[in-house]
Formats: C-alpha cells, sequence, structure tokens
C-alpha cells in the first residue's frame, strides 16, 4: 500500500476547503475523548463508540451521513445502524455537524492501528487524504515500536504538519516517571512532529470552568498550538479574515459575559477560549509521489 495510492481526482470526498486531520494512535489511547473535547460532543451514538468502525471522516453541515465504498460510491447510512456497515466494502464513514473547529478543519478518527481484527490498509488507504495528524500515545506505554514503524514511512510534510499528544499523563503518579517517560518520547521522535504534548483528555473535559485543572491538564498548551498549526495549513483570499473556534465559556450566545459565582470570582472560565487566528499563509499542497507508508 502506497501513501498515495488511492484515487484523489476531483470527486473525492477528500476535496475539502480546509485542512485535514487525522486522529490516530493504537487502541484505547483516548482519540474519541479527544474528539468529544475538540467538537464538544460525542459525534457518535454512544452505543457504538467501541464498535469496529472504518475511519470516521467528520465535517461542517448538516449533510446526510453516507458510507464511501471502496469504489468511491456514496451510500447513505443510519447512524444508528452502524453495526451493520460491511468493513471489507467500506474506505470511510462521512458524517457532519455543527461544531465550531469543523468550521476550520475536517477530522477524520482513525480505527486503532493496532487492532488485531481490522487490517492497516483500512485506515492507510485514507491517511493520504490528510494534512496533518494528531498522533495520540498512552503515556504508560508511550511510543511503542510498533507506532514507531507506522510513523516513520509518513512523508515528512505531513510529519511536519503534525502533534503528538501523551495521553493519560494522570496515570503516571510522580514527577520523576512523568519526567522519564517524556524525555525518552521527545528524544525518540525529535524531529517526527511539530510538537509534542503531555496531556490529560479526561482532566481537559472536566475542567470545565476550573481554570488551574484545565492548566494542569496540560489541554491549554495543546488548544495554542493546534491553533498555529491550523493558521498555518489554512489559506485566505483575504489576508486579514480573522477566523474564531472553541466556544469561549467568557460569554454567552449574545456576547455577554457569564457572572461567576462571589466564591470562584478569582477563577477565569477555562476551556479553549475563543481565539482569533489570523489566515495570511497558503495551504500546502498533498504530495504528488507515491511513498510507503
Amino acid at each position: 500500500m502506497t501513501y498515495d495510492q488511492a484515487d484523489n481526482d476531483g470527486n473525492d470526498a477528500a476535496a475539502s476547503a480546509r485542512p485535514v486531520l487525522a486522529i490516530m494512535g493504537e487502541f484505547s489511547v483516548g482519540k474519541s475523548t479527544l474528539c468529544n473535547l475538540l467538537l464538544g460532543a460525542d459525534p457518535l451514538p454512544v452505543r457504538v463508540t467501541a464498535t469496529q468502525l472504518p475511519p470516521v471522516w467528520i465535517s461542517h453541515g448538516d449533510a446526510a451521513p453516507y458510507r464511501e465504498t471502496l469504489d468511491g460510491e456514496h451510500v447513505p447510512i443510519d447512524l444508528e445502524r452502524l453495526d451493520d456497515i460491511e468493513l471489507s466494502q467500506t474506505a470511510l464513514v462521512r458524517i457532519f455537524l455543527d461544531a465550531d473547529i469543523l468550521e476550520q478543519c475536517d477530522l477524520i478518527d482513525m480505527p486503532g492501528i493496532s487492532d488485531p481484527n481490522m487490517s492497516p490498509e483500512v485506515w492507510s488507504s485514507v491517511l493520504h487524504r490528510a494534512h496533518g495528524v494528531i498522533w495520540c500515545t498512552h503515556a504508560t506505554q508511550a511510543w511503542r515500536q510498533s507506532e514507531a514503524a507506522i510513523w516513520k514511512d509518513v512523508p515528512q510534510e505531513v510529519k511536519d504538519n503534525s502533534l503528538l499528544l501523551v495521553t493519560r499523563m494522570d496515570k503516571l503518579l510522580s514527577e520523576r516517571d512523568r519526567m522519564k517517560v517524556l524525555r525518552r518520547v521527545e528524544h525518540e521522535t525529535r524531529g517526527a512532529f511539530s510538537g509534542m504534548f503531555p496531556i490529560s483528555l479526561t482532566e481537559a473535559i472536566k475542567a470545565e470552568y476550573d481554570r488551574d485543572r484545565w492548566m494542569d491538564s496540560g489541554a491549554e498548551e495543546f488548544s495554542e498550538e493546534l491553533l498555529e498549526l491550523l493558521n498555518r495549513l489554512s489559506s485566505s483570499d483575504d489576508t486579514s479574515t480573522t477566523r474564531e473556534f472553541f466556544k469561549s465559556p467568557t460569554e454567552d450566545s449574545e456576547g455577554k459575559p457569564y457572572p461567576l459565582p462571589e466564591s470562584a470570582a478569582h477563577v477565569a472560565p477555562v476551556r479553549p477560549t475563543r481565539v482569533r487566528v489570523e489566515v495570511n499563509t497558503p495551504r500546502p499542497a498533498r504530495s504528488e509521489t507515491p511513498q510507503s507508508v
């Protein structure tokens, strides 16, 4: 399987006006939790989140969901019956949501690369469509050889637009263990990502208006770098265009500040604050040269 083996003509589902980020990693490393954090909700019915699925491509809008067959055909689907999808005949599932971040980029939630019940071709045939990757690695088993083996053959232009999240940092109970893991991963992935960020995704979701908890989760540094990455990948004819995403808890729907309880007046609302992104750089083109993956 080559990195650009799949057809990428004008009818390709990947022909998106927005940058495309793939969310990848081994099984059970927090990819679904990351999607929930970025989107503000679970994009799929709860009962199917652990179901074996092909890549799920999430875009902005209210179009009906469908699956893309291996031949490029679009077949309508019922999200409540995802168990019925024939994996061997499906390249990906497309769903559409009204989420702020999807106004800036498309997300592809990839299957776990280590799933023994799923061929690597299921996700590798879609990876070529992404401009960048958010890779999740579990802190207690961070950056395994199986992960490095997959990542080493990804084109450098994609690596330069990719972020590495060391998830479930709360599972490492001592500062010594945390530093040891981060130093090793940083050494072993040097030049393979544009940034590495330790994070507890569940703590970030639970933080809500607790600024200290949000900062301690590691989500602030990651969200800032994600905004910078999307700025680099975005393109606009109007270089003064300002785009926003991530709902700010500091304002209501009319832009009025939310009052804080007197007991919490010293705590600034958290979650990723509304950030203005100056869009002034052209999006790099996808690689045209087949490369192994």
